[in-house]
């Protein structure tokens, strides 16, 4: 396997972009029924909030560096062939797990929906930054 070199600035812009989608998604977006869904009441901090946010920025990181690999191997070159790669990446690794996981937990498939939503919009921007941006 020949060695892969990154573009490292495209992976940290991803991760920049998750972070902030990630917050405005669940405060902003779909505050409302997220919250009603998890149990969570309006206006609570839950407890390691501020290393969950630090965590979310450096899980987002590692996500679009592998995401990043797929790009690369698959030969992506163009956003849009990037933005497949990104939902190939979801559907499989993301989506079934946690389709699966809502499932088992009963959980309300809005939960479902809101959740991969998320990591749809990601995988597809980080996919789409990392193959566009070469």
């Amino acid at each position: 396997m020949h060695h892969l070199h990154f573009n490292h600035l495209p992976i940290l812009i991803a991760a920049v972009i998750q972070w902030i989608l990630g917050a405005l998604w669940y405060s902003l977006f779909f505050a409302k029924p997220w919250m009603a869904l998890t149990g969570h009441q309006k206006g609570e901090r839950p407890k390691g909030a501020v290393l969950s946010m630090i965590g979310s920025f450096f899980g987002g990181l590692l996500l679009a560096f592998v995401v990043a690999h797929f790009v690369y191997w698959s030969g992506a070159s163009t956003i849009g062939e990037g933005m497949f790669v990104g939902f190939i990446c979801w559907l499989g690794p993301a989506a079934v797990p946690l389709f699966f996981e809502t499932l088992y937990e009963r959980r309300s498939f809005k939960l479902f929906a809101i959740n991969a939503g998320y990591w749809l919009l990601s995988m597809l921007i980080s996919g789409g930054l990392v193959a566009g941006w070469r």
